[in-house]
Parts: structure tokens; sequence; C-alpha cells
């Protein structure tokens, strides 16, 4: 890695020679602005307003612009001649835990390299002394024209710089909070802790960038002739939330789901699964059944007793049976003696009728006389 800054760590009266190194890479792929029409670049030319023509690197210098609007150039030997300690020093002033550091004030990281042989134990000497202090050290340099803030701790066998905001660079969050009339529920309260339970925690090493990726496939697409791919409907985010409950509850079975825990015991796949707000836990169906049949049964104070009082229940419980089944018995037999007697009746008047019809028949007609 190439170093971007030269100096030393001042630590009391022990100089540290170091080399600084950028501890951070940037991964976002560049754009280049083009000219619609025809594909042209658009480029950006530094060009010196009172000659009005294009100017060299070598050509450019630093100045600053007054209030109201004079021109003051500074050079860089004036920066250099600055009556400043951290103009090439980085100056530990405390050392602090490191919960006193407000992560709002993380700037830019960098890695300190020791600078040579004859720094190696001063070097070493810092970092076992940070380690076992289990803080971290303050300090002041200055870089790109101005001084900064610094915190020093110690990352692997390596002495890492974050560099810090000042205080007065960080900004207040006036107006930025919501209403302070805005309440959440207890239910509420209890479902997000759900949500963060299954949620559980995360190897910061298995995260990536999707959106680089997703960029990248891109361009791979359309390089090779191919139409940029689009996003189905259904997957497109941010829309209203309507019902905070109903949103909390989907989330919590999304991340199980997620987790491979799928849906809840007996319930199917399909369908989605109960939450039951920890505030409002229910007593198991069977517990509240075994108690109640032991309310609703019948206290056995002796053996013969109770055996006893279930014959006599039985025995009311049969006794309207059988009478039932006589009565039923009866009403039967009756029916058989009606039908039996009108079967006679109907036979006696049809053998009349047939006798009729044939007396008639056998009489002889008489004939007239002349």
């Amino acid at each position: 890695m190439r170093s971007i800054w030269n100096g030393a760590i001042s630590f009391g009266l022990v100089s540290i020679p170091i080399k600084l190194v950028n501890a951070t890479e940037n991964h976002s792929i560049s754009f280049r602005q083009i000219h619609l029409e025809d594909g042209g670049r658009i480029r950006y030319r530094k060009v010196c307003e009172l000659e009005d023509r294009e100017v060299t690197t070598d050509e450019i210098g630093k100045a600053y612009q007054d209030a109201d609007g004079t021109i003051i150039p500074i050079t860089d030997d004036d920066l250099a001649q600055l009556p400043i300690h951290t103009a090439k020093t980085i100056e530990i002033v405390a050392f602090v835990p490191a919960e006193r550091i407000d992560p709002l004030q993380m700037d830019t990281a960098y890695y300190l390299s020791a600078n040579g042989v004859p720094a190696a134990k001063p070097y070493t000497l810092l970092r076992e002394a940070l380690k076992r202090s289990n803080k971290v050290a303050i300090a002041k340099f200055a870089l790109r024209g101005r001084e900064r803030l610094g915190m020093l701790r110690v990352v692997d066998d390596v002495i890492a710089m974050h560099g810090l905001l000042w205080p007065d660079e960080i900004r207040e969050p006036e107006g930025v909070a919501p209403d302070s009339g805005v309440t959440v529920r207890d239910q509420e309260l209890d479902l997000a802790d759900a949500l963060m339970d299954t949620l559980g925690e995360v190897e910061l090493e298995e995260l990536h960038d999707d959106y680089r990726e997703a960029v990248e496939e891109l361009i791979a697409t359309k390089a090779s002739g191919g139409e940029a791919p689009s996003v189905p409907a259904g997957e497109k985010s941010g829309g209203k939330v309507l019902d905070l409950m109903a949103a909390l509850e989907k989330s919590v079975r999304a991340a199980k789901e997620s987790r491979g825990e799928g849906a809840g015991e007996g319930t199917p796949a399909g369908e989605d699964a109960e939450v039951t707000h920890l505030t409002e836990r229910k007593r198991p169906a069977r517990k509240t059944a075994s108690r109640k049949s032991a309310a609703t049964a019948p206290k056995d104070v002796g053996g013969k007793k109770s055996t006893s009082t279930a014959k006599k229940t039985a025995a009311k419980k049969t006794t309207p049976a059988k009478s039932t089944s006589s009565k039923s018995t009866a009403a039967k037999k009756t029916a058989e003696k009606k039908t039996t007697a009108a079967k006679k009746t109907a036979s006696k008047k049809t053998a009349g009728t047939t006798a009729k019809k044939a007396a008639k028949k056998t009489t002889p007609r008489k004939r007239a006389s002349a």
C-alpha cells in the first residue's frame, strides 16, 4: 500500500516515525457524463477567465477569496512555515475510553506503519500500551491543508487512526425528531423486540454491496447486446405502512421464514401464522381442559361409593330405554291387528260380489209367449 503522508507520532518525549496509509478503499462504480445526442464525452476544462484559455496543472496554485472578492494567493511554502507542531507530527494529547467517542465524529480511517527499523520498538510499545489500557489515544495532526483531530486504536497488530470531526462540526439535530405527541403501545414494542430477536446478529464479513453487483451485471448485459433487466412489480418497495402492528407481525414471520424456521407448528405453509403478543400470553389448551374436567368430575371419597353411584346412574339411564322399547312393540302389534282385520273385510266383500255375478250368468232367459 502506498503511503500518503510521512511524519511521526509524538508520544510525550518519544517520537515514532510512521507512514500514513489509507485503511479503506472505494469500490463504487464511477460513470462518465456523455452527450445524449451522439455519445460524446463531456469534459471539464480548467480555463483562465482573464486569458480565456485552458491552463495546465503546473500553472495552477492556491488562493483565498475574501468577502469583498479580493484574491489572496497562498503558496505551499507559506503553509509549510506555519508555526504549528502538527505540520508533520501526530501529536497525542490524551487517552480516553473508547465509549467517549461519538460515532458521529468518525471520519476517514488510516493505518499507521512504522517507518524504518528504529521505529519498530517505540511503535510496539505504544501498541501494547493501548491494548493493556483498553483506551484510545486522541491526537491532532495536519493533512491536506488543515489541522484535524484523530483517534488512535489497535486493529489486530496495527495502530489505526480515525480522523475525527471537530465537535463544532457536528450539527445539532433540531427539528429532525418527530412530534413529541406520538406514542407507542407496549404491544408494538413487544413485536419490535420479537423482530429484533428473530433477526438476531450477523457477521459483517458476510454483507456485500448488492447494488454494485447489480450495476456490474447491468453493464455486462448491455455490453454483450442484451436488454436491461426489470424489477418485478411484486418486489417494488416504498409503499406507505397503513397498519404498524400488521407490518411488524408480517416482518416477524418473514424473518423466521428467511432463517428456515418456516410456518408455525400446526400451521400450513401457505397460511399466515398467528403471532401471540408477548404481553398477552395464553395458557396452553391442554392444561385448561384438564382443569375443567377436574372441576366437573365427582370427587372420589371412597371406591365403593363411587361404584354404587355409577351403577345407580346407569340403571336410571337404561330404564327409560326399556319402557320406550315396550311401547313401540305394543304399537306394532296393534297396527298388525288392524291390518289383518281390514284384509278379512276386504276379502268378504270381494267374495260376495263374485257370487252375485256368477248367479246372473247361470239364470236362463224367459221366452216371450206367442
